[in-house]
């Protein structure tokens, strides 16, 4: 070895014509062998990152989300707002149309391209582990489609699909009740339902008329410096309300339990019915 990579320690070398001519083959030969392994080695390298950088690999992921469509841009704003909280391991699947990883400074997640429908593109994004799937599609045809191969492959995944026409959300329906659809044009609420499960729900219903809506009123001028916590109490006991904001000077969601209410407040809660200001004086006096 010592001969091989031509370091030579001067304590111990050959003497004999026979024992230069050795030397000397081995020289040749270890330069030329350790040339050749360190090309192989960074060959390999260079075509495993190629590879995944291509999405070719198969992902070694579990628990994990994984978003099915890529858009230039809105992907991006997903996944920043995805790992806000905390890192959040994401598998990317995107069309043969996107060439390379379009998250290269993301080495945490992973990136897999191909027939987003086709069963073996799924398994290499580990769907079929996957706690969470995303499903951001070019149209909503196509995200029937991905989401009809999503839940083949996993039952137990929180499947959240974005629509552009709401109205298809009953379609979805019908494969499995379970699955969340929300508006395409809000990827906030995308987000959401994938960091909280069942939030969007909690939203279409105070957006549906009919059910719990969220009012605003102005605080009776009888109830001026009454704190949040008694305000709340009372609603709360005699209609089943919630207070959610304040308004003075601007929007304070969810004030403190002790903060008092100056007069000219505006309150703003969710109820079943818009409460008049005799209701709401007889509510935190009681």
């Amino acid at each position: 070895m010592v001969t091989a990579s031509t370091v030579g320690y001067g304590d111990f070398f050959p003497t004999t014509l026979g024992g230069h001519l050795v030397g000397v083959y081995v020289i040749i030969g270890g330069i030329a062998t350790l040339t050749t392994l360190f090309t192989k080695i960074a060959t390999a390298i260079e075509n495993a990152k190629g590879q995944r950088m291509k999405g070719q690999l198969d992902l070694d992921l579990s628990d994990h989300l994984v978003i099915l469509g890529y858009t230039p841009g809105r992907t991006e704003r997903l996944v920043q707002e995805l790992t806000a909280d905390g890192v959040l391991p994401i598998a990317l699947c995107a069309w043969d149309e996107v060439a390379e990883n379009p998250l290269p400074d993301h080495p945490d997640h992973g990136f897999v391209r191909g027939d987003l429908a086709e069963e073996t593109v799924l398994r290499r994004a580990g769907t079929h582990r996957a706690g969470r799937v995303l499903v951001d599609a070019r149209d909503d045809n196509e995200a029937l489609t991905l989401t009809v191969a999503a839940a083949h492959l996993n039952r137990s995944a929180h499947i959240v699909v974005t629509l552009r026409d709401m109205v298809r959300a009953r379609n979805f329906s019908y494969l499995d009740r379970t699955v969340q659809c929300v508006q395409w044009h809000s990827p906030r609420m995308a987000t959401e339902e994938l960091q909280d499960p069942g939030i969007a729900a909690v939203y279409a219903d105070l957006m549906t008329h009919g059910g719990r809506n969220t009012y605003s009123t102005r605080l009776p001028d009888a109830l001026a410096g009454t704190v949040v916590g008694e305000l709340q109490t009372g609603i709360g006991r005699g209609f089943d309300a919630t207070l959610l904001a304040v308004q003075l000077d601007g929007a304070v969601i969810s004030p403190g339990w002790n903060s008092p209410l100056p007069a000219g407040s505006v309150l703003y809660y969710v109820g079943g019915r818009r409460l008049s200001a005799e209701d709401i004086v007889r509510s935190c006096a009681r």
